[in-house]
């Protein structure tokens, strides 16, 4: 075999003269007038070969034989390409191989689609020849963005003094939050490992044995239904820091961030990043990730409403609602058909209705106007608006309000192009709920997990007013993207086993399934806390896309399928009864 001394993307005019061998796979192959032109490609990049007849019959029977994504391996002289002839697209476009001698390593079938143009093939049919989407220009690239990230992350906890420390990826399972995917004992027949959702025990162990920083870009697993932005197996960034608050773990993942962006898209970040509070997000914006890079705001009315005569209005008044609204620039162009498409998805979403009052030179027009008469100043003055924007009211209870208005939110930006292009805006959101109440089983669950800690001033409300309680936790979030997510942890038993009781989770269930960490909360444990940063999310920012699938190299579908090797499948009924599993019929 001719092994290659320089790769596709590496020679420039300087190299003119010089005799090399290339590796790749055949781009493309154009036949003009005898002369046969072929663009070689690797990972590195694109070079085109010139074959001459005068170079030889044999080199030419096997040029007119290659096919797209042939493997072959060219020697050849490096020459400059004719002035008519250079393309400035091609970082090699100044120059072009003269081949003397070309081996074929590998001939390709004909492709289920193009490879020079992923887009030719549905995404079913590229996940089942995944191997051939990678070889697209797209995926190596956002595959490369994802290793320099890697890398990127790597350096700055090694920078610091963090030990990067793997866990156990055989766990015990404790049916918390989403399912686990579990995995049978075939020694201890009946028992059952779990697949980490998160690290998270193990981490707050390693504060306990006294590794004081640590980190690791962790697979987790979780059964769950998906989204384009969800995968049954993901990565993410796990931390963890003992004698710290809050503060610190802000500090070091802006700095890790800020080093991420900057080494991989030559992006700074503004830093310090923002920091609001979790109620003032979800007034303020309607989501508790809001996408700061959209300049609406929500502003509560009810104030400036009170004695409005619209009944809508009084009466969310008099049950304590919320009636709110947003300004949308430049948004009174918006046609009957969008309000009427618009207050369809506000309705699927949850609301009632959508009030509506565009902003003209005449004042207020809506079918509401008349209620809204002696209000009109000071909506337009709370808002700023000017003529040509528009006013969307939501009046509901509160728990709506805020979350359509949210959600109402990015649909009109998106409608209007208010979205700047190539701009990342960073946000903490902090004190967040301790607890959620869930309707169906009629109690407290954690918001986070039963690990977080609560705030020092609200813990007394614990065993009375639960709901009021905050947490000391907080999320990263960029662009309207949660990053990740974080908190400081209950380091003594008492904190932990009052959590426990608090969610109902009685102390013989708790001895069971976290018995081990309640015993060693008892032996000097120091105050800790961590983040875990969704990597592939991350990623996905970094490439701009988003479907998660774009920066996975083998990923599942939204039924948790793999399509090209046709995971998961039956086993032998030999593998079963080595386990003592049965499968049960429908």
């Amino acid at each position: 075999m001719l092994k290659r001394t320089r790769t596709c993307g590496q020679l420039r005019k300087e190299h003119a003269g010089q005799s090399v061998i290339l590796n790749g796979w055949v781009n493309r192959r154009r036949d003009l007038g005898g002369l046969i032109f072929v663009d070689l490609r690797d990972r590195y990049g694109l070079t085109q070969v010139v074959c001459d007849p005068e170079t030889g019959d044999k080199l030419m029977t096997i040029a007119h034989k290659l096919g797209a994504e042939d493997v072959i391996a060219i020697k050849g002289t490096v020459r400059e390409r004719p002035k008519d002839a250079l393309n400035q697209d091609m970082p090699t476009g100044e120059i072009e191989i003269l081949a003397t001698e070309i081996e074929m390593l590998n001939s390709a079938v004909t492709l289920p689609f193009l490879v020079t143009d992923r887009e030719t093939g549905l995404e079913d049919l590229r996940l089942k020849y995944r191997y051939l989407e990678l070889r697209t220009a797209e995926l190596q690239r956002n595959l490369e963005i994802r290793h320099r990230a890697a890398q990127s992350v790597r350096k700055y906890y090694y920078a610091n003094q963090f030990f990067e420390i793997e866990t156990p990826v055989l766990m015990k399972s404790t049916p918390e939050g989403a399912r686990d995917y579990l995995v049978p004992s075939r020694i201890h027949k009946g028992s059952f490992y779990a697949l980490p959702q998160s690290p998270q025990t193990y981490k707050q162990l390693l504060m306990i044995g006294g590794f004081d920083r640590y980190f690791q870009i962790v697979k987790c697993f979780r059964d769950e239904d998906l989204r384009a932005d969800r995968q049954p197996e993901f990565t993410q960034i796990d931390v963890e820091m003992s004698f710290i608050d809050e503060e610190d773990i802000m500090n070091s993942t802006e700095a890790m961030l800020g080093q991420v962006f900057q080494e991989v898209l030559n992006v700074n970040l503004p830093r310090p990043f923002p920091r609001m509070d979790y109620t003032e997000a979800m007034h303020r914006y309607g989501s508790d990730k809001p996408d700061l890079r959209i300049g609406i705001e929500i502003h509560t009315l009810n104030d400036i409403l009170t004695g409005c005569d619209f009944q809508v209005f009084q009466s969310v008044i008099k049950t304590n609602g919320a009636i709110a609204a947003i300004c949308v620039p430049g948004g009174a162009q918006f046609s009957r058909k969008i309000i009427d498409e618009l207050t369809e998805k506000v309705r699927s979403w949850g609301a009632k209705g959508l009030a509506f009052a565009k902003i003209t030179e005449t004042g207020l027009e809506s079918g509401i106007a008349k209620f809204l008469d002696g209000f009109e100043k000071n909506l337009i003055q709370t808002f700023g608006a000017n003529v040509g924007d528009i006013l969307l009211f939501i009046a509901d209870e509160s728990k709506i309000t805020y979350p359509v208005l949210g959600r109402l939110r990015l649909a009109t930006a998106k409608i209007l192009d208010l979205v700047p292009k190539n701009v990342f805006k960073p946000l903490w959101v902090t004190r967040f709920p301790l607890l959620d109440w869930d309707e169906d089983n009629k109690r407290f669950v954690a918001m986070h997990h039963p690990f977080t800690s609560a705030l020092p001033e609200d813990r007394p409300m614990l065993a009375s007013n639960p709901e009021t309680v905050r947490a000391r936790a907080y999320d990263v979030v960029i662009n309207g993207n949660e990053i990740g997510g974080g908190s400081i942890r209950n380091h003594t038993m008492e904190m932990q086993q009052e959590m426990f009781d608090t969610l109902g989770i009685g102390r013989e269930e708790a001895r069971a399934k976290f018995g081990f960490l309640l015993d060693a909360l008892t032996f000097g444990t120091p105050p800790h806390g961590g983040i875990a940063l969704g990597f592939d999310r991350l990623v996905m920012l970094l490439v701009g896309t988003e479907n998660i699938r774009d920066v996975i190299a083998f990923p599942k579908t939204t039924s948790a399928a793999s399509l090209m090797d046709g995971c998961p499948s039956p086993v032998d009924e030999k593998q079963l009864d080595e386990l003592g599993i049965q499968i049960k019929e429908k």
